[in-house]
């Protein structure tokens, strides 16, 4: 099995369950309260060690409270610790999270903290195990020049990039020309093509306009509709597993670190993203981000059984 570094955000959910959102200026009696990790980059790493991947978690904590969440967390789960930066004047990222207990709406605030300021100088002390590495996730949740940065270092040591495309943003050109992979939803795929995925053919459609930037694989998760994947050999859509979903929240970080996971122990694009279908069907069924993603047995007994 090969290393996998995940590099991203971690910011702390504050997450409360009330019978109605607010609106400004009105006091809204809550019915629950749930603080926990969060944080694209650290929800994906969470699905990949639980996945079975050797997978190492690079973020960026303040000197604070809030830091001790993440590190407890991964203390539990056994994870690598060693490569977590910090900051001695920014605090620890959090997420203020509003839901509604009657129709799931919810409001979010995200205040990214010290997992914003990570320095080119941070990226290139990370060097060393990016090099040990086969693949290296990451997102768009830290500040954009470090992604660049730890994109542009992990393609000249020949890491394979996997580039979960959320929160959405533009990007430059440079960032797309060799990645291994990009895995945006239908939405961010939209946004970032300029072309609805209703379609088969539309999803070909916005897997050449990525091809053309340089990306080597596509994928396109389409929520119930599942997945579509896109290699220089073959595009076709996986369905989705059929489950009653409770929390689609992580669906998507669950998917990424499952993604990563199975290729990581040499399975191809095609079963690994049947893999990461799984996790993340059996994540949906749970509250939650961090606290959803199953662990490799749950993983294959669902496969098994379904």
């Amino acid at each position: 099995m090969s290393k996998v570094t995940v590099f991203g955000s971690f910011v702390v959910d504050l997450m409360a369950r009330t019978p109605h959102l607010p609106v400004p200026g009105e006091t809204v009696k809550g019915g629950m309260f749930k603080m926990g990790p969060g944080g694209k980059g650290f929800n994906q790493c969470v699905a990949a060690h639980k996945a079975g991947a050797d997978a190492t978690m690079i973020t960026k904590l303040g000197r604070d409270t809030f830091a001790g969440v993440a590190l407890s967390a991964m203390d539990e789960l056994k994870m690598n610790k060693d490569r977590i930066l910090y900051s001695d004047d920014v605090e620890t990222g959090a997420a203020l999270i509003m839901v509604d207990e009657n129709s799931s709406q919810n409001e979010i605030v995200v205040v990214l903290g010290s997992c914003n300021t990570i320095t080119d100088a941070e990226v290139e002390s990370i060097a060393d195990q990016l090099e040990q590495s086969e693949y290296l996730l990451t997102q768009l949740e830290t500040n954009v020049s470090a992604t660049r940065k730890v994109i542009s270092l992990a393609k000249d040591l020949g890491v394979k990039v996997i580039l979960n495309t959320a929160p959405v943003q533009e990007v430059e050109d440079a960032i797309y020309n060799g990645l291994y992979m990009i895995t945006p939803n239908e939405v961010e795929a939209e946004i970032l093509t300029g072309i609805v995925i209703d379609s088969k053919e539309n999803a070909d459609k916005a897997a050449d306009w990525f091809f053309s930037k340089g990306v080597e694989n596509v994928i396109i998760t389409l929520g119930g509709r599942g997945v579509y994947v896109a290699t220089a050999e073959k595009r076709e859509i996986i369905p989705a597993y059929t489950v009653k979903a409770l929390d689609t929240t992580g669906a998507g970080d669950a998917f990424n670190g499952g993604l990563v996971a199975a290729l990581s122990e040499g399975k191809d694009i095609w079963q690994a993203v049947n893999f990461a279908n799984a996790l993340a069907a059996i994540s949906v069924q749970r509250l939650g981000t961090t606290p959803a993603m199953p662990w490799r047995e749950e993983i294959l007994d669902f496969m098994k059984n379904n």
